[in-house]
């Protein structure tokens, strides 16, 4: 490799490594395993090793991926958290461990911990009370998510006991437990709602919702590992652990002290067959030295300790068969490639599909029907194809192709720039969208029809008792009952709350109907401007624009809805079956408190969560508002407010009202 492949690569190679560190720590939607991000890090630095000139402060090789959101305030870390550096190989552990005899004097012994698969959480403590709670961030500073982490049973808000010291940091990884893991995703697939590749995500997802009921109900747990202050309790890593443990904080009992480096790989070797046993997931194992003078005298890179090191297991892999590939259509019209193989059994359980992912993995696996490929389980809800086994393709065997046409419609696919993903764009009579649509009518935030999930829809669309979300207003008794898994009790509960959804309010009707890009607050902003369905259907884009918050892509979506005519026919039966599409009796009372007034809700609150107090200003005359804008009256202003909208505030001069002072300005005690 001459220089200028050499700056060519590592240009590439971090554009692709950052954009990875944005999947995962962001957006909680890695697409890649943990082997192969660390396979381009490593060239990566490999590279820069070579041409140093090339390297800088950015680089991802010297920096710690970032999971800081705009919506919480960033909180500077008092000491560092670093990434640990990854090795997949016993030779490269006992090369760590020839570095740190090399740099020290005396004994050294180790402390091996399991490494969970969470979110990374630094908590302060001061005077026997929880401070702060940040997240990992870039490393030096985090997200303040202090009120959704005092929620999570398993971490103490108050500590009392022997030794404590007056101020002291413990850090954990906050994970989901399989089982409670498992029953979200069942909850979320009743609900019609995407479900959660793996327990990190859902775990790191989880921290950042801005409503705590909803973290303190989905049962996560913390697992800690590290105790930081000037007034430790010992010179010993492994001891303080012991001490944090009679304190009350959950250190997990599998930690060992190892006194030599064939400790350390016996430990590795004993959890490599048994971790599918313990509740929570684990992909290796940690191995610090446990002196913490040793540790201080090892130091650390600009990234990494050099007194840790972390060894990651390899996701579990099989060998099999390439029987056909299908093509499904999702939701949302993607188009997703899946595998059909020979049953093999994996990570104990038996295969027989996997992810293709999109049209580029095909392409980059080269994969032809009958090849002989290599599946890995690493945390997906089905396992992914991540190679093929050039040696034994047979001869003749055809390329696997990507389809044109979508396999439900036959509608021409689309590829939009800059996606990877087809789609099918005939949203409007593409079943499994028509099914998407009536999953998103029949959940909470619309017509909050109960005893209906994503199973029990597929069962009256197939059955030919539900084409659309009117029929759901003609369905009789009989019908339901006599349904596999349904009887004469699941029936009632259904066609009651069916019943019942006659009475919810026009604006949730509007945004029931699935209107493409007319979300809630869409929703309420078309409703307070045409007061009945009529106006709006008849509205031209150029009044649509004219609203504030309706761009041309919202107006031309709601124009092509409404110049359907299937659309217009189910809306006629709608309104028969008796929903509200208009806001007739709706109107808020005169001289309501809010009257005229535009609100902004931001941050995260104790008294009511943000959906709750969306409904007091609307019930108290006032008006919504996602932005701030010079005519936003004032902020309803909660704990971890973004920094973006208080230095919004701040520039236009706009009051931040907090919790308390709203509820009294509303008579609320």
């Amino acid at each position: 490799m001459n220089r200028e492949e050499a700056k060519e690569r590592i240009q590439l190679l971090r554009k692709e490594i950052t954009e990875h560190n944005r999947l995962y720590y962001v957006l909680n939607q890695p697409v890649i395993s943990d082997f192969e991000y660390d396979l381009l890090v490593r060239e990566l630095e490999g590279i820069e090793n070579a041409f140093p000139e090339f390297i800088t402060e950015d680089s991802p090789t010297r920096n710690v991926g970032s999971d800081i959101t705009r919506e919480f305030r960033q909180v500077e870390h008092k000491y560092p958290m670093l990434s640990l550096g990854n090795t997949y190989s016993f030779e490269e552990v006992r090369d760590f461990h020839e570095r740190v005899i090399r740099s020290v004097e005396g004994a050294v012994e180790y402390v091996c911990e399991l490494k969970f698969d969470g979110a990374s959480i630094s908590i302060t403590y001061l005077r026997g009370r929880m401070q702060s709670a940040v997240t990992r961030g870039d490393g030096t500073k985090g997200d303040d998510v202090t009120v959704n982490v005092r929620t999570i049973s398993s971490i103490p808000v108050t500590i009392t006991g022997e030794h404590v010291p007056g101020e002291f940091i413990m850090r954990g990884e906050i994970v989901f437990p399989r089982s409670a893991f498992n029953a979200l995703n069942e909850e979320r697939s009743r609900e019609g709602l995407n479900q959660f590749a793996n327990p990190r995500n859902a775990a790191s997802g989880t921290l950042k919702i801005l409503d705590p009921s909803v973290v303190a109900s989905r049962k996560l747990e913390c697992l800690f590992y590290f105790l930081l202050g000037e007034d430790l309790p010992s010179g010993s890593h492994y001891e303080n652990l012991k001490e944090a443990t009679r304190w009350g904080f959950n250190v997990p009992d599998t930690l060992r002290i190892c006194r030599n480096i064939d400790e350390v790989i016996d430990f590795i070797n004993y959890w490599e067959t048994r971790r599918d046993s313990l509740p929570y997931d684990t992909d290796g194992v940690v191995i610090k030295v446990n002196s913490l003078e040793h540790q201080a005298i090892l130091g650390t890179t600009a990234k990494s300790p050099r007194w840790a090191i972390a060894y990651k297991y390899k996701a579990e892999q099989a060998l099999t068969r390439l029987l056909s590939v299908a093509f499904q259509v999702g939701r949302t019209g993607a188009v997703t490639p899946v595998a059909n193989l020979e049953p093999v059994l994996l990570a104990g359980t038996t295969v027989k599909r996997a992810s293709l992912h999109n049209a580029d993995q095909i392409s980059i696996l080269d994969l032809h029907l009958d090849d002989m490929v290599y599946v890995e389980k690493g945390g997906e809800i089905i396992p992914k194809i991540v190679g093929v086994d050039q040696d034994s393709r047979q001869i003749g065997s055809q390329p696997v192709r990507f389809i044109d046409t979508c396999p439900e419609c036959g509608t021409k696919l689309v590829r939009n720039e800059g996606e990877a993903n087809h789609f099918c764009p005939n949203y409007l009579h593409c079943p499994p969208q028509i099914k998407g649509r009536i999953e998103h009518f029949i959940s909470r935030k619309a017509m909050d029809i109960e005893g209906l999930g994503e199973e029990t829809v597929d069962l009256l669309f197939n059955k030919g008792l539900v084409k659309n979300v009117a029929d759901l207003y003609d369905l009789k008794p009989g019908q339901i009952a006599s349904l596999e898994r349904l009887g004469p009790k699941s029936e009632s509960n259904i066609l009651n709350s069916i019943r019942e959804s006659l009475n919810v309010p026009y604006t949730r009707v509007l945004f029931a109907l699935g209107i493409r890009h007319v979300g809630e607050t869409v929703a309420k902003t078309i409703a307070a401007r045409f007061r009945s369905i009529d106006e709006l259907m008849n509205s031209a884009s150029e009044t649509l624009t004219g609203v504030r918050e309706i761009g041309p892509k919202i107006a031309a979506s709601i124009v092509s809805y409404f110049s359907d005519e299937e659309n217009i026919e189910i809306i006629k039966r709608l309104r028969e079956a008796g929903l509200q599409f208009s806001l007739e009796g709706e109107a808020v009372p005169e001289g309501s408190v809010l009257e005229g007034k535009t609100i902004v809700i931001s941050g995260v609150f104790t008294k009511h969560s943000r959906e709750e107090y969306a409904g007091l200003i609307e019930k108290n005359g006032g008006k919504n508002a996602s932005s701030i804008s010079k005519n936003t009256s004032f902020i309803l202003a909660g704990g971890n407010m973004g920094p973006s909208k208080r230095e919004k505030a701040e520039e236009l001069g706009i009051k931040l009202m907090p919790e308390e002072e709203f509820l009294g300005m509303i008579g609320e005690e």
